[in-house]
């Protein structure tokens, strides 16, 4: 046999045996998907995204996590917006990065509504209006309509804590008094721990702070859970109602999903959220996010896309009705 016929058997042979190989093995030889988380590692987010990356491993194959934490998020969007959009470099999409940030930030290195495709919505973790349940004993408060009656029959003597101006607890705080039509001095800290910690030690009356991170302390009874901040009461939290019972549509849940750089072809989109939707939906997930009381959230890249750009509706007048800037 020549030369010329031995190398054209070869090929045949190579060919023939690449499409023998099952799809897991072939998804498990293709170049690594980076997946940028843009907070440190160690949060919910982070935690999630991991949890993912495991799952649709023998779909996808290797999913790297890349955490680019800074800058309110913006920065690990930024890399996100800017990567080549071939599906190998996708990203977190977070109430910050994508809603709250392009109306906080004077400046912003992305647009969130045109720099992005949208592969799917992940998780959903209602807030929760909480007191210090000491001080909501003293001031016999039980309820949210007992918190607004006394805030007015007190102007001017409540106030609430938050982790800094323009955070999540901050705008819910300014949304809820704007709802509620009162007043309440809003105390920035720097991070939501201190502002829980200072909660709990009395120097502000309430907060509206993140369920995962309060639900140890509402347990233990030291903080008094007032309402939840989602459309519906949480299962985490039977018996407390949602503010929406109390004010038409109020919603105010921190969300995050799976986006890639605009232009990424819609095939590859579709593969994505295939392989993420497939492992939202598997029971064990529900299992390992329920012990961060995030609920997963699968939808279609359209769904998610449009749920993005109402939440950035929705917070641009929150944002400019609590004054908040970020320069």
């Amino acid at each position: 046999m020549n030369r010329r016929n031995l190398l054209l058997r070869a090929s045949a042979l190579a060919a023939a045996t690449a499409l023998s190989v099952p799809v897991s093995v072939q998804a498990q030889d293709a170049a690594p998907i980076r997946l940028v988380v843009p907070y440190a590692a160690g949060g919910p987010i982070d935690v999630t995204a991991r949890a993912l990356a495991e799952r649709v491993r023998d779909s996808l194959g290797t999913v790297v996590i890349d955490n680019r934490a800074g800058a309110g998020g913006n920065i690990g969007a930024d890399a996100v917006a800017k990567a080549a959009p071939d599906g190998l470099t996708i990203g977190i999409a977070a109430t910050a990065t994508h809603a709250v940030n392009p109306w906080l930030y004077a400046k912003m290195p992305y647009d969130a509504g045109k720099d992005f495709a949208g592969i799917t919505q992940m998780v959903r973790v209602p807030n929760v209006l909480v007191m210090n349940a000491a001080k909501a004993e003293q001031l016999k408060i039980r309820s949210v309509a007992d918190l607004i009656a006394y805030a007015k029959a007190n102007p001017a003597k409540l106030n609430y804590g938050s982790g800094g101006n323009g955070s999540a607890g901050h705008l819910a705080g300014e949304m809820f008094k704007q709802r509620a039509g009162i007043f309440a001095l809003h105390i920035p800290y720097r991070g939501a721990n201190p502002a829980q910690l200072a909660l709990l030690a009395g120097e502000v009356d309430f907060n509206i702070d993140n369920l995962a991170a309060a639900a140890p302390n509402i347990r233990a009874g030291k903080l008094k859970a007032l309402a939840v901040t989602s459309l519906q009461p949480s299962p985490a939290l039977p018996g407390v109602p949602a503010l929406a019972e109390t004010f038409k549509d109020f919603s105010i849940d921190t969300w995050w999903g799976l986006v890639a750089p605009a232009g990424t072809p819609k095939p590859v989109i579709a593969k994505l959220n295939k392989a993420f939707t497939d492992a939202l939906k598997a029971p064990e997930t529900r299992t390992r996010f329920a012990a961060l009381l995030a609920e997963p959230v699968p939808t279609t890249p359209e769904q998610f896309d449009a749920f993005m750009a109402a939440e950035r509706s929705k917070y641009q007048a929150v944002v400019k009705a609590s004054g908040a800037k970020v320069d």
